[in-house]
């Protein structure tokens, strides 16, 4: 597998312009100096991230799905820890984000790291973000080195019948409340939590692994046995 990563604009000074949101600073620009989810912007970035959508609707049939899901449910690819397959992902991109042109496992402990900084005793949440993205294992040989528009979910078939429908409407402008219970709202106000800090956080700056290492490994020693099927 061919992995591209683009360097990004340095002229944009992307990480010097924010806004405030909440506890967060959140970048008015992305690393390529972008707006962030603007996947219309014509830049090498976007012509990857167009193609890979593009496949993925082409070929991520429900029929396609299913025989995956069946394939992958008997969890005879691997038998390892958590943290082991956050470190699998140390050469992947994910192909399908305008924002982000670092390894997966990088997005993952910043996504971790910054919900760590202002929500300190949110265990949960921290290992939340640290796992959040773990599907992207099938990319991995060991998994049968999946193409990236089979790790990133298209909902044909779903049941909805509005084409548009998408999450960010959701998060952002409260909609579909008509389709939640009670504990989908009281779940609501954590997934705008969490969403918020899984986009802004991504930055050029690394975190380091082997100094976190140990807080996220006692996480998931708290809430994950040793070793997992996957």
């Amino acid at each position: 597998m061919t992995v591209i990563v683009l360097e990004p604009n340095e002229s944009s000074n992307a990480e010097n312009e924010t806004a405030v949101d909440g506890e967060l600073d959140v970048p008015r620009r992305n690393a390529f100096g972008h707006d962030f989810r603007d996947f219309e912007k014509e830049s090498m970035r976007n012509a990857i991230v167009q193609e890979c959508y593009r496949k993925n609707h082409i070929y991520q049939t429900c029929e396609f799905a299913n025989k995956k899901k069946e394939e992958y449910g008997k969890l005879n690819k691997a038998e390892m820890s958590i943290w082991e397959c956050c470190e699998l992902l140390k050469d992947y991109v994910d192909e399908s984000d305008p924002d982000l042109d670092e390894p997966q496992i990088d997005h993952l402990l910043q996504t971790a790291e910054a919900i760590r900084r202002h929500h300190p005793h949110e265990h949960w949440l921290h290992l939340t973000a640290l796992i959040h993205d773990l599907g992207k294992v099938l990319l991995h040989p060991a998994f049968g080195e999946e193409p990236q528009w089979c790790a990133v979910v298209f909902q044909g078939k779903s049941g909805l019948s509005e084409p548009s429908i998408q999450h960010q409407a959701m998060h952002r402008h409260g909609a579909y409340t008509f389709l939640m219970n009670d504990e989908d709202k009281e779940m609501l106000k954590w997934l705008q939590v969490f969403n918020k800090y899984d986009l802004y956080s991504k930055s050029k700056v690394k975190i380091n692994q082997e100094e976190v290492k140990p807080y996220y490994l006692s996480l998931i020693k708290k809430y994950f046995p040793e070793k997992l099927k996957w």
